[in-house]
Order: structure tokens, then sequence, then C-alpha cells
């Protein structure tokens, strides 16, 4: 259908509801004109949907020379007569990573940032009741101005989220604090018998007169209408300001992680003499949480300890350019392993999957691109753009009741210019924005900046990048002991595997090497995860990573440019063993039998050690026909089977656990050569 069509449709929509609050949103995604140039009149244009990035090609291939540079995108809209008189802004999700705005051929607006929301206003570029040109120039390239300044993964360019135009009135909620929805829900005080909560919103007046008003909270569960509260407000012509509407509920429903992931609906209004003049909707999961150095995690009162994965925003063919129902398919393939906690690295990503998370009681860490090791520059707009990225991720996400953690950076360096200092200014500053979280950060070494946060957590690689899975456990209780004080967790433990790299033998991998094998992969989980697991001290664990990843540089595994630790391939249509490792283990709402080494269907040694992962009690393992005894689940989910003779050609191995309708079988074939 043709795109001018649909927005004029859309435009006769929004004519019917003139009688509402004011506030219209129509998404522009269809439809641009785009090319790759610094100069858009010299270069055939190509037609491109949001969301789109430039680097779903090159990028993906190991090409570390992928295009880093000036992507222009172009699209003609009309805007009609009646607009006169109300605000007009471009809200853009994220596009990476210097954007301006350009309408009619005018500057309109710059955003320097790649993870983050920000709208622009375009009210006085506009020609009204005629066509008119947008012309967005993104930069994806390299700056020491912009965070992140590194990092393992690539920096996709383009509008890689969507795209819309909001139609406000002169006077509403603003639309111009930080890309964020104006409204926080700041809570002050929350028990399982009262809760104390603030209301900061941020109003604006863009007309030439001062306004009185009238500032409206209203909190339901589903339909029931919980509490209404109001204040008169009065607004000064042509300023922003900043009201708090405070409200309290007794015995309030908590959000409860995946136990109840419940959350009130907020409706905040701005009314006059009765009128609806704007109206933001939100919602608010009521919980208070705290770490303990020696206990770890308590979310309402209760120890959850954390089942903790990192994920990026990317996936084979689209790389960043995410649309909903790919978001949709991570965060279920992240609920069906049993995962609780999520650190999205390295940087914001979509609030759609923070809404996801919210929705599934996820635990989240977020945090700004601050990524090392060469990540800190000191001069001004390096450190400017740093406080600027981590204000837009705190009052863009506030609302967000799964978020628990503020994470500051990953994997910084001493050496040079200390980032110590800013680190304990951008510390600060989070507390002053947000009084309510904790803050954090991922660190790899030794130093005095593993000392700023409110609690910590490091990246390691016991049996991956040298050591066995055992160090963990010991570097662990050392730090524990030499600071006793300090709440600790591990932000990153894994190791890569390819589905396509199968030995009989459990041989430690070579990082480096092209030779990933997937069961060195299934080991150091096994056994990572019995030291982690065995010390309740450790406040959350993340593995790195719940998918496969793209990092053009890398050079190793199967192929070029990909980061296999994932626990499911980058198409998202395998889960490798591991997966299914930590799903016996997460998972106690279904029940798991899984079949290890499956993908090893051609054997040369004789005989064979057979595993299985399972949440039940026992499990029989059957090769041939032939039972080879029932096997008791250890304390890791996992049954084995030592010295299991094979015969050689075409071998049928079955594993089952239970009876009638609680019976559950697994089953693959395997070939041992003559």
């Amino acid at each position: 259908m043709n795109n001018r069509f649909i927005f004029a449709v859309s435009l006769i929509f929004l004519g019917l509801l003139q009688g509402m609050a004011q506030r219209k949103e129509i998404l522009l995604n269809d439809n641009w004109q785009f090319n790759l140039t610094g100069y858009s009149t010299m270069v055939e244009k190509m037609r491109v949907d949001l969301p789109h990035t430039w680097n779903a090609q090159d990028a993906l291939t190991g090409d570390v020379g992928y295009h880093r540079g000036i992507g222009n995108y172009e699209k003609t809209i009309k805007v009609p007569d009646d607009w006169k008189g109300r605000r007009i802004f471009l809200r853009f999700e994220g596009a990476n990573t210097v954007t301006d705005v350009f309408v009619n051929g005018r500057h309109a607006g710059r955003h320097k940032g790649g993870y983050g929301a920000f709208n622009v206003e375009v009210t006085d570029y506009l020609d009204y009741g005629k066509d008119n040109d947008l012309l967005v120039r993104v930069n994806n390239g390299e700056t020491l101005e912009v965070m992140p300044l590194s990092g393992d993964f690539n920096h996709y360019g383009g509008i890689y989220r969507d795209v819309h135009i909001v139609v406000t009135g002169k006077v509403g909620i603003s639309m111009l604090d930080h890309g964020s929805c104006g409204v926080r829900l700041v809570q002050d005080s929350v028990s399982r018998d009262h809760a104390d909560v603030r209301a900061m919103v941020s109003l604006s007046n863009g007309s030439e007169e001062s306004v009185k008003a009238t500032l409206r909270l209203r909190l339901s569960d589903g339909e029931k209408e919980v509490l209404v509260v109001e204040k008169p407000v009065i607004l000064q012509a042509g300023c922003e300001s900043l009201h708090e509407l405070p409200f309290s509920l007794d015995e309030p429903r908590l959000w409860d992680g995946r136990n109840d992931p419940f959350r009130y609906k907020v409706e905040t209004m701005l009314c006059r003499n009765g009128e609806v003049l704007d109206v933001v909707e939100q919602r608010l999961g009521l919980r208070f949480y705290d770490i303990d150095p020696d206990k770890g995690f308590f979310l309402n009162g209760k120890h959850l300890q954390l089942h903790g994965v990192c994920r990026h925003q990317d996936r084979a063919e689209v790389a960043n350019a995410l649309r909903r129902e790919l978001h949709d398919e991570d965060a279920a393939l992240m609920s069906e392993m049993g995962v609780n906690a999520v650190r999205l690295a390295h940087y914001p990503h979509s609030a759609y999957f923070y809404e996801l998370m919210d929705s599934l009681g996820m635990v989240v860490w977020a945090e700004i691109p601050f990524v090392g090791p060469q990540g800190f520059v000191d001069i001004p707009e390096f450190k400017e753009n740093g406080r600027e990225q981590l204000v837009e991720m705190i009052r863009q996400h506030y609302n967000h009741p799964s978020i628990c953690v503020w994470g500051l950076f990953n994997e910084l360096d001493e050496a040079g210019n200390s980032p110590v200092p800013y680190l304990k200014e951008l510390n600060d500053l989070a507390h002053a924005e947000d009084p309510t979280r904790l803050t954090t950060a991922a660190s790899n070494i030794d130093g005095e900046l593993n000392f700023v946060t409110d609690v910590m957590a490091w990246n390691r690689y016991d049996g991956w990048y040298g050591n066995m899975p055992a160090d963990l456990g010991k570097w662990l209780d050392d730090r524990h002991s030499r600071y006793p004080g300090l709440c600790i967790a591990i932000s990153e433990y894994g190791g890569g595997a390819s589905i396509y790299h199968q030995q009989d033998s459990v041989v430690k991998s070579v990082p480096v090497s092209w030779w990933h094998p997937e069961n060195w992969q299934t080991r150091y989980h096994i056994e990572n995860w019995r030291e982690l697991s065995a010390r309740r001290f450790v406040w959350g664990s993340f593995v790195w990573n719940m998918f496969d990843f793209a990092a053009a540089h890398r050079r190793e595994g199967d192929r070029p440019g990909i980061n296999d630790k994932g626990l499911v391939t980058y198409d998202r249509k395998v889960k490798k063993d591991a997966f299914y490792f930590y799903k016996a283990n997460w998972n106690k709402e279904e029940p798991v039998l899984y079949l290890a080494d499956r993908r090893n269907t051609h054997r040369t040694l004789k005989k064979q050690t057979f595993m299985a992962f399972t949440n039940q009690p026992e499990a029989e393992l059957i090769i041939n026909g032939h039972s080879m005894g029932k096997v008791k689940a250890d304390g890791l989910c996992t049954a084995t089977w030592h010295d299991v003779e094979l015969s050689p050609g075409e071998n049928v191995v079955t594993v089952i656990s239970g009876t009638g309708k609680k019976r559950l079988t697994d089953t693959y074939r395997c070939y041992l050569q003559d």
C-alpha cells in the first residue's frame, strides 16, 4: 500500500480524535529513500523501511572495514494545515551514532549517542498544508567525542529503531526531558504493607501566556480504579517546569519477579477547565530489593538467586535493526531457559525490550556504553557526552521495575589518563538522578575503579581464557575474604562453541583457534555453574552470552566475524547443549530431559560417556534397545553413564524418565566408525 495513502488515512483518523487528549503519534517507518554518501544528491537512492542499518551485510561477513560514515535517509510527508498552533516533534527511538535532522533544508537538531531515544521539535520548520522534506543524516564514524570509543561488538550505522511524528498541544507533558516520557515514578518507600511514591512530571508551556491547570494522576489495577490524586499548577509562558505529585498505597500488590510481575497502570494528565490537554500512560511495578555482601540478592525481602545471561541487540541477516517479533523471540528463549536476570550489554537496549523484561519478571542490569579497554579520553566533549547518555538512560527507563542496577562501565583500564575521577562523577550523577537504585560495573582488572560503584562485578573466563573452571571458585573465595564488605557478582562468564565442531573426548578449546568444540562449552558451563551456585554471597552471575553475536574483528570458531559464546546460535535456530543444562537447572516449571552431544553423529571411540540434563529424579539410558541402567540426577541436574559400548555402524541412543503421562523421552542416532 502506498505510504502517502497510509499517512493520509492516519491524518483523517486523527481528525476524528480532536475532542480527546491532544497528543497524537504516527509511525514513520515505511518508504524512506536511502544512500551511503556525504552528499545525498550524488548517489542513486534506494528504498528502505525502518528499522534499518547499512551494515547488515558488510559487518556480518567479518569485514573489519565495514562502512563507518554517513548514511542519508529522506522522506516527504504532507503536514495538514490544522496542525498549526500545535507542537510537532520527530521521535527517534535509536539511531547510531551522531544524527542530524533537516526539515525543508534547514537544520532542526542534532543528537550524539547511538542507543538512547531523542526528540527533535520541528514546529517552526514545517510548511503547513504542504509537502515537507525530511533529511536525516546518520554518522557511525569513529569520534572521540561520543561513547563508546571501543568494544568487542559492531558499531552498526543507521536508523535502527522506530521513528514517530508526535503532535501535542502548546501546553502539556514535556517532550524535551532527555527523550523521556516526561513522567518519573519515584518509589520513595515500598514494603509489603505500604508504598510512598512521587510522580515527578516535566510540564511544558509553549504558548505566550501563563496557564493555570490541574495535574492529575489516576492509578488503576486493570479496570479497577485504585486512587486519583491531583494538584493545581501554574505554567509560565515559554517555560519547562518540574512538578511533584505524591501518593501512597496501603497493602500494595508487588512486582515480584517471575512469580508475579504485576504492574499498576498510571495515567498522568494535565487538565484545564475539565478538558484533558495531555496524558501519558505508564506502568508502575512496586518492589523493594537489597544486595548483601554475604547473602546475595533479595527481592521483596526474599533471597533470589539470579540466573542471569547477557544479551547484545543483534542477530543474523538484520544486524541490530530488530523488529518487535525478534525481540519477542529473544525474550521467549530466555524465559524458556529459566532466566530471571539479564544484563543488557553494553548500552541501553530498546524500550520495548525493557517492557518485555518487566512483563516477564526479569531483574535487569542496564548500562551506558562506557566500554574499554581504550574507552576513556580525558576531553570535555567526551565527558559531557557520557553524562548526557547516563541521564538519558535513567530518565527514559526510570519506570521499568525490572531495572535494579545502573551499570557505569565495562572493562576499563587505568593506564594513561585514569577514568576513576570521572567514574566518581558519573556515580554521583546516577545517584542524583535516581536515589532509589544501586550502581554497578563490570571489571576485569584490579584497581581503584573497582571501589567506585555501590556493588561490583567481574568478567571471568576461568576455563576459557586460561585457568580451569575450578579456579573461579578459588578467585571468588579470595576476593570475598579480602573485601568482606564488597558485594560481588560475575558479570560475564562463558566459552565459545560451534554446533559444527564435535569431538569424542572432552578437550579444552584454544580460544583464538578455528576449532571450538561444543562439548567443551558444555563442560565449561557445568563446572562454572558448580562454583557459582555454591556461593550465596555472589549476588548475581550472567552468562556471556545468551546468543552468538557479531564482532567483525573476530577470527575464531567456525567463521570470521562471530563471537560464538552464545547458548543459542546467531540466527536463533539452534539451542546448544549448554542451553539445556541451564534449562534443567533453572526452569522448574517445565519437565526437562535432554541428551547432550547429539550433534556428534560420527564417533571413533567404542566406549563413550553419555550425559543427559534433567530436572527429574532419575533417568534411564537405552542403547539399541538395551538398558544401560538408571542413574539419579546429581545436584546439577545431570545424569551420566560412563564406559558405554557402542556397536559398529548406527546406534540409537535414548533416554527415558518417569512413567505414564509423566514419561519423558529423548533420542538421537550416532555412528561408530569401524
